[in-house]
């Protein structure tokens, strides 16, 4: 059995603008109907959110007939966790809170196995196809696409030296924390916030790693997309929910 193909990876590769969105429920039944909806990628997050690592398992499952890929967010660059992530088939991550290049290189480490990394090895995982996908660990790292957060003032002075590390493939700017970097906790789409991250979008794109973003903010999401963004989520499905539910309740109110 050949290595499962990323097509995230390769579309990133090829510049071409990839449309997602958030995945925050832990029901396969939800994320189905999402992969059904013709996005480019679902983010299922295990950062902020209850969802554990074994509930990603029927997540990602219930997206495998959709021409869809999943990405997955651990709670934290932790090694262990990214490991098991890993094993139990994402072959895309989203790592937060980098702040600079020896955090990057640390995730970058936690995705490769020896000698170029330190991902344990495991001979009959998910991620392997259970031993079938022959050549596994020699090939594994070409389908895996690792993608950084920078989310604060300090990992926003260090987008060069984090986009300059090999292995990271992508830079995803996290409009919440950093707000609450810059000192405006809560808005997100603040002016101050809308500049800072329009210029590192542009320095990601100069630097020649794909920026990624996420907002509800249409106007703010259009205007990072004229800035170069390649990898842009656009809803999140618990805020989608809710708002839906709140309009229908007030037009009968």
């Amino acid at each position: 059995m050949d290595l499962p193909k990323n097509a995230f990876k390769a579309a990133l590769r090829e510049g071409r603008r990839q449309i997602g969105y958030w995945s925050s429920i832990a029901d396969s039944c939800v994320v189905e109907m999402l992969a059904g909806c013709g996005y480019d990628w679902l983010l299922i997050d295990t950062e902020h959110t209850p969802t554990s690592i074994g509930q990603t398992v029927p997540l990602m499952q219930a997206a495998v007939p959709y021409p869809v890929s999943t990405i997955v967010r651990p709670g934290w660059n932790d090694t262990v966790e990214i490991k098991r992530l890993l094993d139990a088939g994402a072959q895309s991550l989203l790592v937060p809170y980098v702040q600079n290049a020896e955090e990057a290189e640390k995730a970058v480490a936690a995705v490769r196995y020896p000698p170029h990394g330190v991902r344990g090895v495991a001979g009959a995982t998910r991620a392997s196809r259970f031993g079938m996908v022959q050549d596994y660990g020699k090939r594994a790292s070409e389908e895996i696409c690792l993608l950084v957060q920078a989310e604060t003032v300090e990992a926003l002075a260090e987008i060069e030296e984090i986009a300059a590390v090999d292995g990271v493939d992508g830079i995803f700017i996290g409009p919440a924390d950093l707000a609450a970097s810059m000192g405006y906790p809560g808005e997100a789409s603040h002016p101050e916030v809308r500049k800072a991250v329009v210029d590192a979008t542009k320095r990601i794109r100069a630097a020649g790693k794909p920026p990624g973003f996420l907002s509800l903010d249409m106007s703010f999401c259009r205007e990072v997309a004229d800035a170069g963004c390649l990898f842009l989520a656009v809803g999140v499905d618990a805020i989608s929910l809710r708002q839906a539910a709140a309009a229908r309740r007030d037009e009968w109110r």
